[in-house]
């Protein structure tokens, strides 16, 4: 019988944590302790039953391109082994191997900074109505999934209930000066072309992902949260895509479209997840981390 999803967690001793949609984080003091749990949010709604599993294939392959991509930004990672953890923390030990990091603490930036290169889900709404991606023109006579010429950078505001909102670039410029929304916005398009670049190498699309940005004591940019996980990206099988549908894909819009054909009306609660949607999702997800770095991810047992 295949483990239980860990829904949350609670480790004696610590302060509660900071509950996410995904990630318990607890405060240690100078660091943080991030734990991926394997709840599954979709619309901004926690899915019920968890992806037994989902957390630990999260936060390897984020661990895989946060130091991939180490000489463009530094990240929050400072310890991904568990038992090189704190002493207060060796008996918890076999509960965070592999789905938990200690990383830096840093000030939030209050904008997810996604990049699209091709046409999907929000964005491929927002063309439909407007001819553009939250205020970028484009070319008309696009279809869903067509492969934008250059990629656009497509901010949208934290919400830590409720639903994330996309803005246009200059929203985000008043909101936090324009000299770190352009650092932004450059770092995550070349981020996300040389992921997009690498993962086309191994058969796959990465049509859009949403990176995450904090600011350490001295006012340096640290890439933090997590990095082109399905969670965060839609991963596109390169030999299955067409335009004009939404494409197989690796990522959690296996989910989704399940949900959407329940008549759901997207708030809470949520359907329950069949077990058949349960093990597609997690097949899918390991699936993108193998194609992606060519292993298999360390799994709870």
């Amino acid at each position: 019988m295949p483990p239980a999803a860990l829904d949350a967690t609670a480790l004696p001793g610590l302060p509660p944590p900071r509950r996410g949609k995904v990630r318990d984080v607890y405060d240690l003091g100078e660091r943080l302790l991030i734990v991926a749990t394997d709840r599954i949010s979709a619309f901004d709604v926690v899915l019920s039953p968890g992806i037994p599993g989902k957390g630990a294939v999260l936060t390897q392959l984020s661990t895989f391109w946060f130091r991939k991509f180490a000489g463009l930004v530094p990240n929050h990672l400072v310890e991904t082994d568990a038992r090189a953890f704190p002493p207060e923390l060796a008996g918890f030990a076999g509960l965070l191997e592999g789905r938990s990091v200690l990383a830096r603490k840093c000030r939030v930036v209050p904008f997810e900074c996604v990049a699209r290169g091709w046409l999907a889900g929000s964005g491929w709404k927002d063309y439909r109505r407007s001819g553009a991606v939250c205020g970028v023109p484009l070319p008309a006579g696009l279809s869903e999934a067509s492969r934008l010429s250059e990629p656009v950078f497509t901010p949208a505001t934290k919400a830590e209930e409720g639903h994330d909102e996309n803005v246009s670039f200059e929203a985000m410029a008043n909101a936090v000066g324009r000299d770190l929304a352009t650092r932004l916005r450059d770092l995550t398009l070349a981020i996300y072309t040389e992921a997009a670049a690498y993962a086309a190498g191994r058969g796959v699309i990465v049509a859009d992902t949403k990176l995450e940005f904090g600011l350490d004591e001295s006012g340096s940019v640290v890439w933090i949260d997590e990095a082109l996980t399905p969670d965060s990206s839609r991963f596109w099988p390169a030999a299955s895509w067409r335009e004009g549908g939404s494409p197989p894909s690796y990522d959690k819009q296996f989910v989704r479209d399940w949900l959407e054909t329940t008549g759901w009306d997207k708030t809470p609660p949520a359907p329950l997840l069949p077990p058949s949607v349960v093990a597609g999702t997690l097949e899918r997800y390991v699936e993108a981390y193998r194609a992606l770095t060519g292993a298999d991810p360390l799994l709870p047992a």
